[in-house]
């Protein structure tokens, strides 16, 4: 998914920042905290950029869960108060927030409000599972031929393009 975000960063021709969760979180009280507002004002800094945060639900996921620690509650707030500000603030179109999940329905619904667009991509149906592993078995050599590789697309209903990925270096490479 940092992919898409870079896609979208590179035609609109703005700055990008790629995080995750674990790039966010310190061992020491506050750090976390400091840490998403220096990520929101180099941004506003930069603007116009694009803030992309893989796996968002493990940074913004649902509160008030009996097991939810005091510091992963203060850095959601901070997070939420800084896309606030972003939204709030003069020339804020300059710096957009993008999150990727697979679990939306484990997000919070106050970080859900604040992503008003969102988009669904679906799983790969038979003609796009086909045309992943062709284009990443193009020029790679493997044994396969037509009907087998028809064969795989049927087997591999389901899988997602990261999974066509890791099959397509073991079909390239039978020693993986």
């Amino acid at each position: 998914m940092a992919l898409l975000g870079k896609a979208l960063a590179s035609e609109a021709g703005t700055c990008f920042f790629s995080i995750s969760a674990s790039s966010l979180t310190s061992k020491w009280v506050g750090e976390g905290e400091k840490l998403v507002r220096a990520l929101f004002a180099l941004a506003a800094e930069k603007a116009p950029s694009i803030i992309f945060i893989d796996e968002i639900d493990s940074l913004l996921s649902s509160r008030g869960g009996g097991n939810e620690h005091d510091a992963a509650r203060r850095l959601k707030t901070e997070f939420l108060v800084q896309f606030d500000g972003v939204a709030a603030a003069p020339g804020s179109e300059r710096v957009v927030v993008v999150g990727a999940t697979n679990r939306p329905h484990e997000l919070d619904d106050a970080a859900r409000r604040r992503l008003v667009k969102r988009i669904y991509i679906p799983l790969p149906n038979a003609e796009g599972r086909a045309a992943i592993l062709g284009y990443l078995l193009k020029g790679q050599p493997h044994l396969l031929r037509s009907r087998e590789l028809e064969s795989v697309v049927q087997l591999t209903e389901g899988y997602s393009a990261s999974d066509l990925t890791a099959l397509s270096k073991c079909i390239a490479n039978p020693e993986f």
